[in-house]
């Protein structure tokens, strides 16, 4: 978390930030419209030779809305980059480092981020249906993103409650579009899914203990063995869930959740 702050911090004094501000207040002082968050530094060209290097690090790098589509970018470092409105369309991601990378409007449609980190990354509006994010670490602001159809099977989207000193560190999924994802097996707990569509998903076995579900379409959802203990279900529409799930008795709110 700490380093997630240094690099809101960063990219503040890039976009000519000025004077000290608390870290929670940050982002409604940053200017997103800055050549800091729109402009890249390098070329695809650039970018390419880059990758071609051992053990290649983009960390901090400017690549704001520049075409990297289908590029393998396998392990790679890209920490606190900006990649603000970035097409990476069909990229290998696989095991790539995006912690605290800026994200918003990022198109990532069928890209490869099996493994990847994502923790502290801002990715609100980002397009990444059909994605594979299988096992990955998303503990990053996904507002209003569409991952339509993405695999998330064993993925970590969780609060991991032994190191949260400063501030609750999970995925925030408001208004996300999920219909068809697959988040089997996942881990999360204490998510934010408030008013995200989840229609036909797959949560078999998910744990979605303490989960924020408020408003939430669930219809169709796939939710044998899924943990709604202690999850939000106020006005979440749970008709046509398909399974027996577990700790739904005991999810909060119950009795204001539409089910029939």
């Amino acid at each position: 978390m700490r380093r997630a702050m240094m690099a809101l911090v960063a990219a503040a004094a890039a976009a000519g930030m000025t004077g000290p501000a608390p870290a929670q207040d940050m982002m409604r002082y940053l200017d997103l419209d800055s050549p800091a968050m729109t402009r890249a530094e390098m070329t695809r060209a650039e970018v390419e030779r880059a990758l071609a290097a051992p053990n290649p690090d983009l960390s901090g790098k400017r690549l704001a809305h520049l075409d990297l589509s289908g590029l393998d970018f396998h392990g790679a470092r890209l920490q606190a980059a900006v990649l603000n409105g970035t097409r990476l369309g069909g990229a290998d991601l696989a095991g790539a480092v995006l912690d605290q990378a800026w994200m918003l409007k990022a198109d990532l449609r069928g890209a490869n981020l099996a493994g990847a980190s994502l923790f502290g990354s801002q990715a609100m509006g980002a397009l990444l249906d059909g994605a594979d994010l299988a096992k990955a670490r998303l503990a990053g602001d996904f507002t209003g993103a569409s991952l339509k159809g993405a695999r998330l099977p064993g993925a970590r989207l969780g609060a991991d409650m032994r190191n949260q000193s400063m501030g609750l560190m999970r995925a925030v999924l408001k208004s996300a579009q999920l219909e068809g994802a697959d988040f089997s097996g996942a881990d999360l707990t204490r998510v934010d899914l408030e008013f995200a569509s989840l229609r036909g998903a797959h949560l078999t076995g998910a744990d979605l203990t303490g989960a924020l579900l408020a408003g939430a379409d669930l219809t169709g959802a796939l939710v044998e063995g899924a943990d709604f203990t202690g999850a939000d279900v106020a006005s979440a529409r749970l008709q046509g869930m398909v399974g027996t799930p577990r700790g739904l008795d005991k999810a909060r709110n119950l009795d204001r959740a539409r089910r029939d």
